[in-house]
């Protein structure tokens, strides 16, 4: 256990049909046709942290038509062909439904060679449930071979598979905490067998695959189609820090800089003895005040290297090695979500850049399998975090990022139980809990609406459509109009002080309303939308008599400091008209208890105020400490961190990010007006800022935007092809030139506005 002590002196410092889920919910691609058996090893398995090895030998035909594999396992796999690895930590953690399983598609056509392949799959069976996963309860492998429509290889008991004997299923306390399904992972070199993945290893020695069962069938269940892509692999890459390799340790725990917060695989290369134990783990080992995941390696005599398989993430990786273990080299594989970082926005402020830069490395390293709050702790994906970081995708990252909301929106919705709640984090194994008030934010108006809102994905919405008016009906009105608080499993609002949960709660069904009434617009069922405005147009008034004081909002019993995330949420959702705004803003200048998650909505309630300069001066106040901090690329859970912080205080938190979608949709003013940004408004609200400059990936093509606000006002804007925007320029300027000439505009309020089309134009107008 050296190295823990160490560790914490260092921390001081293809065929496919649509179905319906066995719960009736949404509508699941599924590949009924399976031909395959699900196989297993001979011998007994641990019950969890079982890694098995599987091989088969077969002949090739090679011709011009295309040759896929389906595969699929619980929990993840390594997929080599001829040696070469192919899938570098295949599968998703399951699953789509609380049964079912998913399965990925590999394209093979260029893999395979004329004559004798040989396939090798080594398969991590976790064997526990987690925040993210639900354990099948049992090890396995199914996959297939297509050569256009020909089956030509499947999984049988003519493959050949062990218990990797060099994988040791327990490693010593401490173990990862109970919101992880992954184990620590302990490979004994000694034990290893050497090439076994190449083609001409001899596996006559190995015993036959165990079949299981044949294509679709308990406890796997029903295969569903891998629906985001497989992950990004950026390579074997030194560290940032130098070393002079080689060098023989005196015991030394090696302190190794990565460039940033990454899911990252640790590799080394060393010359030792036998039996030398050599702990690899990040300065996020214990991330959140909860242990998670370390690697172990165990030598061998002489020259050996070796990668741990299991990603871990941090800013540092600690390599605690025995003395006079020779370093020949370290290294670092980066794995992630396969997006580019396609959208831009820099401004004339050094903290706002810094603010961004550190919120797209926070959502990045929040995005795997699924959306996350943390990547340390427990990798969940909690739908508070989801929405914000699902806001700030659209605007960062390309279009490929939209698979993983669409996968979260689904699981949402096909873990719906028989009496209609919902909760999260899903996929989950060991909880099961409904927190009310983000419920309501993931199906309204932020959340579905939202991800239609920008990708104009409207299968998708038809699918989960009928699931969030189930989930809708289980809220009942009261007496007096307002909405009845459900405790849920959890109750819990938001971190932070003086939460007025019957105010915030109300203002969170009001925006699941509005979200719920657009969704019905889009799925061209009108008579339910008007039903629905009608409801909100008595419960808005029935709010205001309810809560509103005369100068803020307050539910009858709460007898805290005024709630000023419950005031953001009542201007954003549109329960408090313009003449309630004044007083809501002498409230948000003094009242700050909200946490990072929640603040989002605070600044943006000042936007929508019009108090632009505020919005931007809260920000700063509110997120300075963790953007100016120098140790960390990502955003806090809290405030603070550790004892400082929220919930743990982890010091990367996907709804920290927040303030990055403000100034694109804000300052910048770049908003969807339709789904699928067919129309958009460019609407800027700098505030003090001079200088901006700004590109959105949109589903139509990017939208480029540069304001200059200094003795005369400039806006230069291209619109994709095929789309329409408003500008909106304030009706005081005296004189609006549009690419040198004048164009007809409308006026609403204090703007004009400019209607054009696809093109580059330049605004310069007066004051």
């Amino acid at each position: 256990m050296r190295w823990y002590f160490v560790f914490m002196v260092l921390l001081a410092f293809s065929c496919k049909e649509e179905r319906t889920s066995p719960s009736g919910k949404t509508q699941l691609s599924v590949a009924q046709d399976w031909k395959a058996n699900w196989v297993t090893i001979q011998s007994v398995l641990p019950e969890k942290n079982a890694w098995l090895a599987f091989r088969k030998s077969f002949e090739y035909k090679k011709d011009t038509s295309q040759a896929k594999l389906r595969l699929a396992v619980d929990s993840k796999y390594w997929l080599w062909i001829n040696g070469e690895l192919i899938v570098f930590e295949g599968g998703l953690k399951r699953g789509p439904t609380p049964d079912d399983t998913y399965y990925d598609k590999v394209d093979m056509t260029n893999l395979l060679k004329d004559g004798k392949n040989t396939v090798a799959i080594l398969v991590w069976y976790f064997g526990k449930d987690g925040m993210t996963h639900k354990s099948s309860g049992k090890a396995g492998l199914i996959t297939e071979l297509y050569q256009s429509d020909q089956l030509i290889l499947q999984t049988d008991d003519s493959w050949k598979a062990i218990s990797h004997p060099a994988y040791i299923s327990k490693s010593e306390d401490p173990q990862p905490n109970w919101r992880l399904p992954e184990s620590n992972i302990v490979f004994d070199a000694q034990k290893d067998v050497p090439d076994w993945v190449q083609s001409d290893f001899d596996d006559s020695g190995w015993q036959d695959a165990k079949v299981i069962c044949q294509g679709i069938c308990p406890p796997w269940n029903q295969l569903v189609k891998r629906p985001i892509p497989f992950w990004k692999d950026f390579g074997l890459k030194a560290y940032g820090n130098t070393f002079n390799f080689p060098f023989v340790s005196k015991g030394d725990t090696i302190k190794c800089k990565l460039p940033y917060n990454a899911q990252v695989t640790p590799f080394l290369k060393v010359n030792s003895k036998a039996g030398e134990r050599i702990t690899m783990l990040t300065d996020n080992y214990k991330g959140g005040s909860e242990y998670n995941m370390r690697a172990e390696y165990i030598t061998k005599e002489g020259e050996q290297s070796y990668e741990s398989l299991g990603w871990v993430n941090g800013h540092i990786m600690y390599y605690v090695i025995p003395k006079g273990v020779e370093v020949l080299d370290l290294k670092y594989r980066e794995t992630g979500y396969d997006t580019e970082f396609a959208g831009s926005i820099e401004v004339d402020d050094a903290f706002y850049n810094q603010m961004c830069k550190k919120a797209v490395r926070t959502l990045y390293v929040t995005m795997r399998d699924n959306y996350m709050d943390t990547p340390g702790r427990e990798r969940a994906q909690w739908w508070g975090d989801v929405v914000l970081e699902s806001g700030e995708a659209f605007y960062a990252l390309d279009r490929k990022a939209d698979a993983l909301t669409k996968k979260g929106m689904l699981e949402l919705m096909n873990w719906q139980r028989r009496d209609s709640t919902i909760f999260s984090p899903i996929p989950a194994g060991n909880w099961n809990q409904e927190l009310p008030g983000q419920m309501l934010m993931s199906v309204g108006y932020y959340g579905f609406w939202n991800y239609y809102l920008n990708t104009g994905d409207l299968e998708t919405i038809q699918k989960i459509y009928e699931p969030v008016k189930r989930y809708l009906s289980l809220w009942k009105l009261r007496e007096d109009g307002t909405v009845n608080v459900r405790k849920g499993g959890w109750t819990w609002g938001d971190w932070g002080q003086n939460r007025d949960i019957p105010l915030l709660m109300n203002t969170q069904y009001y925006l699941a309303l509005k979200g719920y009434a657009k969704l019905s617009e889009a799925v061209g069922k009108q008579n339910e939308a008007d039903s629905v405005y009608h409801l909100m147009k008595g419960f808005k008034t029935a709010f205001n008599t309810k809560f509103w004081k005369g100068n803020h909002y307050r539910s009858m019993n709460y007898k805290g400091a005024t709630d000023d995330r419950s005031q953001g949420l009542a201007v954003v959702s549109g329960l408090a008209d313009k003449d309630k705004y004044d007083p809501i803003y002498k409230v948000l200048q003094t009242e700050m208890h909200a946490s990072p998650y929640m603040e989002k909505y605070v600044l943006e309630a000042l936007f929508m105020m019009g108090h632009d300069d505020f919005a931007l001066q809260r920000m700063k106040q509110r997120f300075s400490k963790m953007v100016l901090n120098t140790t960390y690329s990502t955003l806090w859970e809290g405030w603070g961190i550790g004892a400082e912080g929220f919930g743990g205080g982890t010091t990367n938190h996907g709804w920290s990010g927040g303030g990055l979608t403000l100034l694109y949709q804000y300052a910048t003013g770049i908003r969807p007006t339709s789904p699928g940004w067919n129309t958009f408004q460019i609407k800027p609200q700098p505030g003090p800022l001079k200088h901006i400059r700004a590109v959105v990936p949109s589903i139509k093509g990017d939208i480029r935007v540069e304001l200059k606000n200094e003795e005369s006002f400039i806006l230069k804007v291209e619109i994709p092809k095929g789309t329409k925007a408003s500008v909106y320029l304030p009706s005081s300027f005296k004189k609006v030139e549009v690419n040198k000439t004048g164009m007809a505009y409308t006026e609403e309020g204090p703007y004009r506005i400019f209607e054009v089309n696809e093109g580059s134009y330049t605004f310069i107008a007066k004051y």
